[in-house]
């Protein structure tokens, strides 16, 4: 596996890691089978979250004896500097670890962004906590362009995690800005929320992109990683039949898959309408139920309370048909 630098972080790590979102599905005894089979292959960067329920708890077990093995990165939606505080102490504690390579703040809007900033925002913790040995590096996750856009100025940054892949290609410019800064690229999503199903041309496509850093795909067994490893391995251009694969796939869930580019805000009656499709892609997709219905919770406007006054419609580049989409969201969670 190629080894590359995760930019100013001068962290030496493959080129492709684990992203831990599906782990929150499987037994400690799997996921141990797992990070084994990784270290086996020299497969050294891992990526979990405070928001991922058993993701870091697991982890933590199964890199016991083996943590000097691999880059870890981790992340917290915690916004003030006491909240932020105590999600590095969980999660040194659930990791196991008394460091941890990358902490990011988690998928902040444009606001929360302002509050992690401010006087007792998260960053002071964060800051401190690298003061203190425990934290070697900071960085920030976004579904957002315009997060993404501001993050590139922030001089504490030193990586930026935004999903990219076949269907989700509207940050392209903005990843090769992360380049030109030194800024490492995390692409998230590779398989877009498992919609995606040929994982192989799904990789093979972010791969050839030279400003993409690592790729992080979720996977809960050896035969994933074993299938993932060979995809990124394959350093041949794309072919003309690949290409055209990719146009087919774009074809296909073009019509009824949202890129989260949120050119459809502000909605009349505030559905956070990406994140309503993010979570359902969550439910359908990822096999965790619970957590996805978990997280749509957390939405202060369920998606059953759209008017249907389709002017969302008219601002999406895509032309989704959203007002169904919203109805079949609303359907899928009861709400």
């Amino acid at each position: 596996m190629e080894k590359v630098i995760l930019g100013k972080t001068g962290l030496e790590i493959t080129k492709m890691g684990l992203g831990g979102i599906p782990v929150q599905r499987i037994t400690p005894e799997k996921t141990r089978d797992l990070v084994k089979a990784m270290a086996e292959k020299g497969i050294n960067y891992i990526d979990t979250a405070r928001g991922y329920t058993v993701s870091e708890e697991y982890l933590g077990q199964a890199l016991e004896g083996i943590r000097d093995q691999f880059v870890l990165a981790t992340k917290s939606m915690a916004r003030t500097r006491e909240a932020m505080a105590a999600d590095i102490e969980t999660s040194l504690r659930n990791l196991r670890t008394d460091y941890i390579d990358l902490y990011q703040v988690h998928n902040p809007s444009m606001e929360q962004l302002d509050t992690v900033l401010a006087p007792g925002g998260a960053l002071e913790a964060l800051e401190e906590a690298r003061r203190m040995g425990k934290i070697g590096h900071l960085g920030l996750t976004a579904h957002s362009a315009q997060v993404f856009e501001r993050a590139l100025d922030l001089p504490w940054v030193e990586t930026i995690m935004f999903p990219y892949n076949i269907v989700e290609n509207q940050g392209a410019e903005l990843i090769a800005k992360c380049r030109e800064k030194g800024i490492g690229f995390v692409c998230m999503k590779p398989m877009a929320g498992g919609a995606i199903e040929d994982g192989r041309l799904a990789l093979r496509y972010i791969c050839s992109n030279p400003d993409v850093t690592v790729v992080i795909p979720g996977m809960a067994d050896e035969k994933e990683l074993e299938q993932n490893c060979q995809a990124v391995a394959d350093k041949t251009p794309l072919t003309e039949e690949e290409r055209q694969q990719t146009e087919q796939v774009r074809r296909e869930l073009g019509n009824n898959f949202c890129r989260r580019c949120n050119y459809c805000a502000p909605c009349t009656v505030g559905i956070q309408i990406p994140n309503a499709f993010l979570f359902e892609g969550y439910l359908r997709r990822y096999g965790l139920a619970d957590w996805a219905r978990s997280r749509y919770s957390t939405l202060p406007v369920k998606a059953s309370a759209c008017v249907e006054c389709g002017e969302c419609e008219t601002r999406c580049p895509y032309q989704l048909p959203i007002r169904d989409m919203l109805k079949r969201c609303a359907e899928a969670f009861g709400e």
